[in-house]
């Protein structure tokens, strides 16, 4: 069975995204080489990649113009299959790519199917939704040093209480640190 986890990179107060959107600018506060290394670690042990619309277009958009600069993290991105979910887009141009409109119904039949790991990376109201639906199986976080101020926070009031269990704790040279959970099954 496959893995759902959750991958973002948050300020100290909890920010994902700055004022504007795609405002990812304290980003380059964690990037290094270490970050680097985790990232295609984690790529390498995925077999599906998960948007909400608005995530799905920024990252089509970025990665399959990044070959160059990006390396081997865009070869991966750029082959790995994706999946986004969306009740209004028609067509997804990105390789590899399927619209789902049912998001929870649709992850939790994939979730069975195969033994990779399926990651979401930022969509903060489609995390929300699988929140909620207690899909995840992990959340991994890269905490940035930093406090933005003011954003698009990636937790908000509604999520559903959640015990979890602190797999790693991964301090980087850059200050930020890489967080591990799972939710504790009551």
């Amino acid at each position: 069975m496959r893995k759902l986890i959750m991958w973002n990179v948050i300020t100290l107060d909890g920010y994902f995204e700055g004022e504007k959107s795609w405002d990812l600018s304290f980003h380059a506060h964690v990037w290094g080489k270490e970050l680097e290394e985790f990232s295609l670690t984690q790529l390498k042990s995925a077999d599906m990649l998960v948007f909400g619309a608005s995530t799905y277009k920024g990252m089509a958009d970025y990665w399959t113009k990044a070959e160059a600069e990006e390396g081997e993290v865009a070869k991966f991105m750029n082959k790995i299959p994706k999946v986004v979910c969306s009740s209004t887009l028609k067509t997804a141009d990105w390789n590899h790519t399927a619209i789902v409109k049912d998001a929870v119904a649709e992850i939790s039949k994939l979730k069975q199917q195969g033994n990779g790991n399926i990651f979401v990376f930022g969509s903060g109201n489609l995390s929300q939704s699988f929140m909620k639906a207690g899909l995840f199986d992990e959340f991994r976080l890269c905490i940035a040093p930093v406090f933005l101020g003011n954003g698009r926070l990636l937790f908000h009031q509604g999520i559903p209480h959640q015990k979890l269990k602190l797999l790693e704790a991964l301090p980087l040279v850059t200050g930020g640190t890489v967080l591990r959970y799972t939710p504790v099954k009551d």
